[in-house]
């Protein structure tokens, strides 16, 4: 499979998803751009490596590359291999030297050791077809709207074909109208709403905090 080399476009806070951030990969030399809703300590750990700070004590992610090269690891690329009901899945393609191999890892860890160990980071085309956004314009206009990007994680399926079919359903569903849509979660309260919404963020199950999330806002409204 044909795999794309991203960069880091930047990191934006999520308005929607309580404590949750955006983190936009740019296709490198395309205009296609991949939003990712990554958790505030990872969103943290990534900004504090690029603008090169220097915390009072190392955080997990340094500790992580210390241990890596004491031991004479080295990782050489990052691979963004799958998009399976809403969630990225990431790999460490690391060596030693001698040996290479992968370890599997959430896409927020893995573009936080990615920025320390300065190695490139990839996804595949199928990815950047089905979960990526074409923009217009510059990536400061885009991240200002990053709120209003829309759904843009589908599953991914074994072949095109299968994939295009879901991703119509996908578009299907969208359009029907909202009443005949009841939410699930009607039958909770606020608090019970509340905890939920931050179970989904920790698991990272955040088409579900979505819809948690409109539940809330509508609540409150």
């Amino acid at each position: 499979m044909k795999k794309i080399k991203l960069d880091i476009v930047g990191l934006s806070y999520s308005q929607t998803q309580s404590g949750a951030y955006a983190l936009v990969l740019g296709e490198v030399g395309g205009n296609r751009r991949l939003p990712v809703i990554i958790g505030g300590f990872e969103a943290q750990s990534i900004a504090v490596e690029i603008e090169k700070m220097t915390p009072s004590r190392p955080l997990t992610h340094d500790l992580f590359k210390s241990f890596a090269e004491t031991f004479k690891i080295k990782l050489e690329e990052v691979l963004i291999y799958n998009l399976v009901d809403g969630i990225f899945f990431a790999k460490l393609i690391c060596t030693d030297g001698e040996q290479t191999s992968e370890i599997d890892a959430r896409t927020s860890d893995a573009v936080a050791l990615a920025v320390r160990f300065e190695c490139p980071i990839y996804t595949y085309d199928f990815i950047m077809n089905t979960a990526g956004i074409v923009i217009e314009g510059n990536d400061f206009a885009f991240l200002e709207n990053i709120e209003n990007v829309g759904n843009y994680k589908q599953s991914e399926n074994p072949s095109e074909e299968k994939e295009h079919e879901s991703v119509e359903k996908e578009k299907e569903k969208e359009k029907e109208p909202a009443k005949n849509k009841p939410s699930p979660y009607a039958s909770l309260t606020l608090e019970q709403l509340e905890k939920t919404l931050e179970k989904a963020i920790e698991n990272e199950q955040y088409e579900t905090a979505a819809k948690i999330r409109d539940e809330i806002e509508k609540r409150k409204s």
